[in-house]
């Protein structure tokens, strides 16, 4: 039964060696399944959030997924608004990606919130004044176009296009998938924007606080470029390491190297503007506080290795490896350029929700540290055992890769 459900022209490896695959992540998961649970039925003080740390290791995991699946509506944008058509070839596992960081990510808040089951009152009592009501909406209505986009590549399976009213109902989908393409990029666009934008109005917090432009702080748009520039590369980065695990050629250069190229331009704008923000930032914002650079890391763990990492190891140094042709056209040194991209987005999300609550802002208060417990571990681990298997599901029983059969003929 399994190898029927295998697109045809394609090789998979044994039902057993991938059984033994999917073992360790379903073990996550469950770890994660007991977490949830003891959280929901003890409530949060199964964690070490507090008054002092109102987000915590669940919201950086959270932001970092939204952040990384944007190469979904931005592949989605270049391929069918700007008519990239090489972008085809990869497109799949950018919705497949982008569903799954957005469902991890809703997942995380459905057990951050306490109360799963009063969670539609975001939206039925919502607070018109409160970006994150904005953000709620958005992400929700993203979830809901990624599933849509979603569900013509699983109607392509090759038993249930058999079925007729699946395959023309899943045809009927590809033909309008520009209209989801751009509402998707819509929604993207403001909800990324406004998860930097609430950390940029947080006045009483000079760490995060910034200046900007009308009502829209500086980090509203940071936000949203950050996003762009790296979403690509960890689309990238996962099918390299699809690549490697199955020994095959998965998707043609060309539109590995236009992400590349595109994500590396991005990124090396937003390290411009990044270095510019924070520079302003200590000129303007910590000024007007009576603060210096320095006094922000000058205790507590969160040290100046953190801006140092963010912005020259896992910025400047991935921008330097994706703009230059000579090392983005070399298989290494592109994966080095995608895996340091990805962990600078995470430190950035990182330093805005952990350091920004860890920094003392009256005199008496001294500086924090956040240890997680167990639990959250679970949970936040949870959410990449869940994408591992839902992606090898995909790649095993559907066509996510167009060009597979061509790249890869079974002799």
């Amino acid at each position: 039964m399994d190898s029927v459900l295998i697109p045809e022209g394609v090789s998979r490896c044994s039902a057993k060696k991938f059984f033994l695959w999917t073992l360790p992540w379903i073990l996550i998961l469950i770890w994660g399944a007991v977490s949830a649970v003891l959280c929901l039925w003890k409530a949060l003080n199964q964690t070490n959030m507090s008054n002092i740390f109102a987000f915590a290791l669940w919201i950086v995991f959270d932001l970092g997924l939204i952040a990384l699946g944007a190469g979904a509506f931005f592949t989605g944008f270049l391929t069918y608004i700007i008519g990239k058509k090489e972008l085809k070839d990869i497109i799949n596992a950018a919705v497949i990606i982008g569903f799954i960081c957005y469902s991890g990510a809703m997942a995380i808040l459905g057990i951050d919130i306490g109360q799963p089951l009063r969670g539609w009152f975001i939206f039925w009592h919502a607070n018109i004044h409160s970006m994150l009501v904005e953000v709620s909406f958005c992400i929700t209505c993203y979830l809901m176009i990624l599933t849509i986009e979603f569900l013509p590549i699983i109607l392509e399976n090759n038993k249930l296009e058999e079925i007729k009213p699946a395959r023309l109902f899943g045809k009927n989908l590809h033909s309008i998938m520009a209209i989801f393409a751009a509402t998707g990029t819509f929604l993207s666009f403001f909800h990324q924007g406004s998860l930097g934008g609430m950390f940029g109005v947080m006045y009483a917090r000079p760490f995060a606080a910034r200046g900007g432009f009308y009502i829209w702080p500086w980090t509203f748009f940071l936000f949203i470029l950050s996003a762009i520039a790296t979403g690509p590369c960890f689309t990238i980065l996962i099918v390299r390491i699809t690549e490697k695990l199955t020994k095959k050629k998965l998707v043609p250069d060309r539109a590995i190297q236009f992400l590349a190229k595109l994500s590396g331009i991005l990124l090396s704008i937003y390290i411009v503007l990044k270095i510019t923000d924070t520079v302003s930032w200590i000129c303007t914002e910590a000024h007007k506080a009576g603060l210096t650079f320095m006094d922000f890391y000058k205790e507590g763990p969160y040290g100046i290795w953190l801006p140092i990492t963010e912005i020259g190891i896992c910025g400047i140094i991935p921008a330097i490896l994706l703009v230059v042709p000579k090392f983005r056209k070399d298989p290494k040194w592109l994966t080095i350029a995608c895996i340091l991209n990805c962990i600078g987005i995470v430190l950035n999300r990182f330093s805005f929700i952990i350091v920004t609550l860890a920094i003392p802002v009256l005199p008496f208060e001294r500086f924090w540290s956040y240890l997680p417990t167990w639990q959250e571990w679970g949970i936040a681990l949870a959410s990449i055992a869940y994408g591992v298997l839902i992606f090898s599901l995909a790649y095993r029983y559907l066509p996510v890769f167009p060009k597979e059969k061509e790249l890869n003929p079974i002799s």
